[in-house]
């Protein structure tokens, strides 16, 4: 499984990012999906995560009202729509796929990484 992410980047505080992640390679049917970061010193934690049917989705309490995930499944990728980012929203930030259609948002839930996209937001 290969998981590529982009939409990375630096931008003012207040400002918005769209984060995709393109996975190619699966060998497995319905599968579900997330959004990880990570800051340097600290645990991986979970921003966002949705499960194959579109419909059940988790957002971190950080993130809920500003973020929003979606994916396509046709085409096999994953978008994270950042708005109205925060200093503290600075992390990298990780695409990841579990072979299994319900929602979990842990890091142990899953099984295949990317290599991350920095964001970094300037106050």
């Amino acid at each position: 499984v290969q998981i590529v992410e982009s939409g990375g980047g630096l931008v003012q505080a207040g400002g918005s990012l769209r984060l995709s992640c393109k996975i190619s390679g699966l060998r497995f049917g319905g599968y579900g999906m997330g959004w990880f970061r990570q800051t340097p010193g600290k645990e991986r934690e979970g921003v966002s995560c949705i499960a194959w049917n579109y419909l059940s989705t988790y957002y971190g309490d950080f993130v809920r009202g500003r973020f929003t995930i979606s994916r396509d499944n046709a085409k096999n990728t994953l978008y994270l729509q950042m708005n109205r980012l925060k200093p503290e929203d600075t992390a990298m930030y990780y695409c990841a796929v579990r072979p299994f259609e319900d929602l979990r948002c842990r890091t142990d839930d899953y099984n295949y990484w990317g290599q991350g996209t920095q964001v970094t937001v300037s106050s």
